[in-house]
């Protein structure tokens, strides 16, 4: 189930987070991510032509990465024309900073306790 999207598309909870990092644990919805962000837009059609997977397989993957607020789909006249929404890419990189950043802090705290201790052993 898909996280709550504020009006720019990006995820309002960690469940949103959560969203995107399944979306792209598959190596073919990363794919279709790198092609779209090629091409700007593109339908299912001309993706499945691009890749070793059918058509509706396509439309599978892009679904799910729409529910992660990865894509959205828009219809122009017969086709659904689909791009990339980066919000959501974004705050899972935000949050993924932050993760770095707090290990970074406790690393260097065990530097400087180890560093410590080794003065004090001398």
């Amino acid at each position: 189930m898909p996280g709550a999207f504020d009006a720019t598309g990006a995820t309002s909870s960690a469940e949103g987070v959560d969203n995107v990092l399944g979306a792209l644990a598959d190596p073919t919805r990363r794919a279709l991510l790198d092609l779209l962000a090629a091409r700007g837009e593109a339908t299912a059609t001309s993706l499945a032509g691009q890749l070793p997977v059918s058509r509706q397989a396509v439309v599978k993957h892009l679904t799910v990465l729409d529910a992660a607020g990865l894509v959205t789909g828009g219809r122009v006249g017969r086709e659904v024309r689909y791009s990339v929404r980066p919000a959501a890419l974004n705050a899972t990189a935000r949050w993924m900073a932050g993760l770095a950043a707090d290990w970074d802090r406790r690393l260097a705290h065990i530097k400087r306790v180890a560093e410590a201790a080794e003065r004090d052993a001398r």
